[in-house]
This record gives C-alpha cells, structure tokens and sequence, in this order.
C-alpha cells in the first residue's frame, strides 16, 4: 500500500464573549492510511467542562457551513449510517474524537461545538474547527 499522509488541522473560531476563551489545540495533524487518530481539544470548565460536546464533519470544497454532518452527538453518540471508526468521548475539560483507521474518505474538517447555557433566553452554539483530515 503507498504511503497517503492525510492533513487534519485545527483552528479555534469564537464570537462575542468568548473569544479569550481558552482552547489547546494542535495546529494540524497529519495521519497515513489506517491509522488511529485522535482529535481533541482542551477548553476551561466554564465552555467544555460539565457541557455536551459534538462533532462534525465537512468535506472538502465545500462552501463552509454546507454539508456539515453530525459525527458525534452528546459526547460520545453516534449517529446511523456513521461508521463505527469513528467515537467520541469526553474527559473534564477534554473532548476527543479519534477515528480508529483512517480512510481516504476520511478527508475533511471537523468541528467540535459545546452548547452554552447562560442567563440568556436561549443557549449559545459555541463552535471550534478542529481537524483537516
């Protein structure tokens, strides 16, 4: 099998109050060909801490925001027709998604959201870009 390295990058996108929040990230990651690769951020109890977490993906030449699907729901949640490489799971302020063998289909963005609940009438979608596979 050739050698195919796949890029995952990770940039942190926030709005309004909590763009000082702060999140630990890698910049990107490179993976090959079935391999296991985990993507996770590290955000402050108050934006990940006690809060669901969610993952999606976007294809590549998509318009941003079109097509995104729902990899992970409530932390740890699959959806149907998701292939079960895919898992999430989240540690105190951690959430990680690791994919257990890449595939080339794999190439994408993924985004990680939290739901915020503040005193607000509704809740804020707080979302982070992870991973260019």
């Amino acid at each position: 099998m050739a050698w195919s390295p796949l890029l995952l990058t990770l940039v942190a996108l926030f709005t309004g109050s909590w763009a000082q929040a702060m999140l630990t990230q890698p910049p990107s990651m490179f993976g090959t060909l079935g391999q296991r690769v985990p993507l996770s951020f590290t955000g402050r109890s108050s934006n990940t801490g006690g809060l669901y977490v969610s993952w999606y993906q976007q294809l590549p030449g998509k318009v941003p925001g079109s097509g995104l699907r729902t990899i992970i729901y409530g932390s740890s949640s699959r959806p149907s027709g998701v292939p079960d490489r895919f898992s999430g799971s989240k540690s105190g302020n951690t959430a990680t998604l690791t994919i257990s063998s890449l595939q080339a289909e794999d190439e994408a963005d993924y985004f990680c959201a939290t739901v915020l609940l503040h005193s607000a009438p509704s809740p804020r979608l707080c979302f982070w870009q992870p991973h260019f596979i």
